[in-house]
């Protein structure tokens, strides 16, 4: 597990794909936002990827944390988990968490949210509880 990096860009673009979003990724919006996060030194979001003992990228994990007013400090959100669909179900998945959780601990965030849709399961059986419905609007 380890901070994502510039050169790591083709293969996390590669795993965004297999998310199964709503939204159809677009390369050079990506890349836009990839070097916005690189660029930026984690100061609002932490960008983790998982690799094999040969250096290839498995899966990653994006998370970004902002001040909260009613936790008396930062909270983060896990916005994006993927593992590579031939490496899921090998603990990648959950590799990947304990390390997002880890570098909140160590950046003092108060609490780390996961919304999902289809992967509550997945987040019940490491600890996490459902407390709240998430709503959305998008702005084309």
């Amino acid at each position: 597990m380890r901070t994502a990096t510039a050169d790591d860009v083709d293969r996390v673009f590669a795993l965004l794909k297999q998310l199964g979003s709503d939204y159809a990724p677009d390369a050079s919006a990506f890349d836009s936002t990839y070097r916005g996060i690189i660029d930026d030194g984690s100061r609002s979001s932490i960008l983790l990827v998982a690799n094999n003992s040969s250096g290839t990228v498995l899966g990653y994990a994006l998370t970004t944390i902002s001040p909260l007013l009613y936790i008396n400090g930062s909270s983060a959100q896990l916005q994006e988990l993927v593992v590579d669909n031939s490496h899921r179900g090998q603990g990648v998945g959950t590799a990947l968490v304990e390390a997002t959780e880890a570098a909140c601990r160590n950046r003092q965030v108060r609490q780390l949210t996961v919304p999902s849709r289809r992967s509550a399961n997945f987040y019940e059986r490491i600890g996490y509880t459902s407390t709240a419905d998430f709503l959305k609007r998008t702005f084309d």
